[in-house]
C-alpha cells in the first residue's frame, strides 16, 4: 500500500506516530500542492492522509484518481473532501478524535493580545521602543459568543475569571441553554451592537457561510475588537478590513483564511489593527500527535477490512 501524507508543513508527521508498524509505503509531502496538480502527484498511491482542510480532495481529483482507496482526514469534520464522490467511487473516508483546547486557548491568547497590545509592544521592544499605548482591561466588559457550542462554551467558562459579562446568539441557541452555560441569548443584532469583544465558534456551512456580514460588522462599538479561530468563510472578510482600515472597530484577530497557506502578498498583512495568526488554534504537540496516530489505526484497520471511525456524507460531522 501506497500512503501519502499531505501538508506536512513542519516535518513532523514521521516522528508523531508509528508509520512503521504500517506494511506501507508512507511518503510525506511538506510543501502545499495546489488542487491542479494534485491529480498528478496522487496517481501512485492507494491512501491520501490529510490534515484538515490544508488540501481540497474535490470530485474532480478524486475521478482523477483509479488507484484510490481510502481517504484519511484529521478530525471528523472535513468540509473540502467530496465524501459524495469518494462513496460514489467506492473510497473509504475515515477520519480522528482532536482536542478542542487548542482553538480555545488561542482564542483567549488573540483576545489578550487584543486588549493588552502585545503584538505592538513586542514589535516596539523590539525595534529599541518602549510603551506604544494604553491597554484595555476585560474587566466589566461583555465578551458577545457567536456560537455556543462545543468551543464556545469552554471559552464562555473562562470569561468569568476575567470579571466579563457573557452573552450569545445563534440561529438554534435557546436562553436555557445559553443560561446553563454561564451566558444569556440576546438577538444578533444586540450582540454585535453591545459586545466588547466578539469571538466566533460556528461550523461553516451553507446556512452560517457569510452570517457576521458588513451590516453585523458595522453595528459594533469604535472600541470593540473582533477574534474569528473558527472558520473565514463565516465572515465578510472585506467588511472587516475596511472597518480596521477605516478605524471603525479598534481591533481584530483572525486564524483562519480564505486561503491557505495566505500568500505573501494578501492585502490582509498589511491591514492596521489587525493580529494574524497562521491557522495554528488546532497546531498542537497533542493534537497533530493524536491525528497521527490515528491515522495509523486508521488504515491499519482499514487493511484489515474492518475500518473504523467511517465518515459519510450524510452523517452529522462531529469533533
Amino acid at each position: 500500500m501506497k500512503i501519502a501524507v499531505l501538508d506536512d508543513w513542519l516535518g513532523t508527521a514521521k516522528d508523531l506516530a508509528p508509520w512503521g508498524t504500517l506494511e506501507a509505503e508512507v511518503s510525506f509531502v511538506r510543501e502545499h500542492v495546489a488542487e491542479e496538480r494534485l491529480a498528478e502527484l496522487l496517481a501512485p498511491f492507494d491512501a491520501v492522509c490529510l490534515t484538515r482542510e490544508r488540501t481540497p480532495l474535490t470530485r474532480r481529483t478524486i475521478e482523477a484518481l483509479p488507484n484510490l482507496s481510502l481517504i484519511v482526514t484529521a478530525g471528523r469534520r472535513n468540509a473540502k473532501i467530496d465524501i459524495a464522490a469518494a462513496t460514489e467511487r467506492g473510497i473509504t473516508v475515515c477520519g480522528t478524535d482532536s482536542h478542542g483546547g487548542g482553538t480555545v486557548e488561542l482564542t483567549w491568547a488573540l483576545i489578550l493580545g487584543l486588549t493588552q497590545r502585545v503584538p505592538q509592544n513586542d514589535a516596539a521592544m523590539k525595534a529599541g521602543g518602549w510603551q506604544t499605548g494604553m491597554g484595555t482591561l476585560l474587566e466589566g466588559k461583555r465578551l458577545g459568543i457567536v456560537g455556543l457550542g462545543r468551543l464556545g462554551r469552554r471559552v464562555a467558562a473562562i470569561a468569568p475569571a476575567f470579571g466579563m459579562d457573557v452573552v450569545a446568539w445563534s440561529q438554534n441557541l435557546t436562553g436555557d441553554a445559553a443560561a446553563e452555560h454561564g451566558a444569556r441569548r440576546v438577538s444578533k443584532e444586540e450582540l454585535f451592537a453591545t459586545a466588547d469583544v466578539v469571538s466566533l465558534h460556528l461550523t461553516l456551512s451553507e446556512r452560517t457561510r457569510g452570517i457576521v456580514d458588513r451590516a453585523a460588522i458595522a453595528a459594533m462599538k469604535p472600541t470593540a475588537y473582533f477574534v474569528n479561530a473558527a472558520r473565514a468563510g463565516l465572515v465578510d472578510t472585506a467588511a472587516l478590513a475596511e472597518a480596521l482600515g477605516a478605524g471603525r472597530i479598534a481591533g481584530a484577530a483572525i486564524d483562519v483564511y480564505d486561503v491557505e497557506p495566505l500568500p505573501a502578498d494578501d492585502p490582509l498583512r498589511r491591514v492596521p489593527n489587525l493580529v494574524l495568526t497562521p491557522h495554528v488554534g488546532y497546531v498542537s504537540a497533542e493534537n497533530m500527535g493524536l491525528f497521527f496516530r490515528q491515522m495509523v489505526e486508521d488504515i491499519a484497520a482499514f487493511q484489515s477490512g474492518h475500518p473504523i471511525r467511517v465518515m459519510t456524507a450524510d452523517a452529522p460531522a462531529l469533533g
